[in-house]
């Protein structure tokens, strides 16, 4: 099911050992995750990606201002 948002790549590896899979996404650093079968793994970087994209409550001085820049 393709719900029309953005793409990331991931980097999916079996653990010779434990035949759990690791999973991060490159572009994104320290977003990584793990499950015991593929399907499991993706989905949980799924829900890694969707965490580490949601922004944090910011706790703002007087005076200070946010603002957004395209890049």
């Amino acid at each position: 099911m393709d719900n029309g948002g953005m793409k990331w790549r991931v980097v999916l590896e079996e653990d010779a050992e434990t035949h759990e899979w690791a999973i991060w996404c490159p572009e994104l650093p320290g977003c990584t995750s793990a499950g015991e079968t593929r399907e499991q793994a993706l989905e949980n970087i799924r829900e890694a990606i969707i965490l580490y994209l949601t922004p944090d409550d910011l706790e703002l001085e007087p005076g200070a201002e946010i603002l957004e820049i395209a890049v």
